[in-house]
């Protein structure tokens, strides 16, 4: 897998593997945009931005409890901010691998971090154009992925 990094004139960075735009950030501002083109699925190319401006719905917004796996159990050696995007799994085939991932963000209430180990009740805001809502019923677990790695585990309150 090649990864290539390129910055422009017009203070913007660019990530690409294998010659694929996956990811832009403008410096100037700190908006980004996913371009995920290693993708489970179809979902995954939209980027909130992009909906707003396209079809001005409004995000899937629920409450939860996120709680995020220790690293000695394989989780994250760091926490993460408000505003983080993890792969969100409702669903794994028979032999155990993904079989899709849904884009959402998870917002802090009131609170600047969440660590490995720890459990917070959050607000998750997922893309309306994805067939989510059969998932979004009290009391369903879903499962946090930073790729196909298992991060953490939510469930809806």
């Amino acid at each position: 897998m090649a990864i290539y990094k390129k910055f422009t004139e017009n203070n913007e960075l660019y990530l690409y593997i294998n010659g694929k735009l996956i990811y832009k950030k403008w410096l100037g501002t700190g908006q980004s945009k996913v371009f995920d083109i290693m993708a489970y699925d179809s979902y995954t190319l939209k980027s909130f931005q992009d909906l707003h401006v396209e079809f001005d719905q409004k995000l899937l917004e629920i409450k939860a409890k996120v709680k995020l796996l220790p690293t000695k159990d394989g989780g994250r050696k760091t926490g993460f901010i408000s505003g983080y995007r993890p792969n969100h799994v409702f669903e794994y085939n028979e032999k155990g691998e993904l079989l899709h991932t849904y884009i959402g963000d998870i917002i802090f209430d009131g609170n600047r971090t969440i660590e490995p180990g720890e459990e917070k009740e959050v607000t998750v805001r997922f893309v309306p154009s994805q067939p989510i809502e059969q998932y979004l019923q009290k009391g369903r677990i879903w499962w946090l992925h930073e790729g196909a790695r298992l991060i953490g585990e939510a469930e809806v309150i």
